[in-house]
């Protein structure tokens, strides 16, 4: 949460810049965007992917572990082959209901 706090103030100041680049008697449009890009977007934007590579690699160790032997199973099937937690509305009786499944 510090990092992006930090972050903000830093394209703030960055911002700040360049704003008085831009309104300087000598100054440019383009140095001001220049000067945005150059000394705020770029080490920002670099500061952010560099500190949340441990982030990226905790989720994706996290999508490729197998599942745990404890998960939920998956829900019976009744006898008569129909999902036992599915709604029983029919095209008749509930709107944006499915029609049945004629396999």
């Amino acid at each position: 949460m510090a990092l992006y706090i930090i972050a903000i103030g830093w394209l703030y100041v960055a911002l700040m810049m360049s704003v008085a680049e831009a309104t300087n008697t000598t100054g440019t449009v383009l140095g001001a965007i220049v000067t945005f890009v150059l000394y705020g977007l770029l080490p920002v934007a670099l500061l952010m992917y560099i500190l949340g590579t441990p982030a990226r690699r905790r989720a994706h160790r996290a999508r490729q572990a197998p599942a745990p032997a404890h998960a939920e199973a998956p829900a019976e099937v009744s006898a008569n082959g129909s999902d036992p937690g599915a709604s029983t509305d029919t095209p008749e009786t509930g709107p944006g209901s499915h029609p049945p499944d004629t396999r």
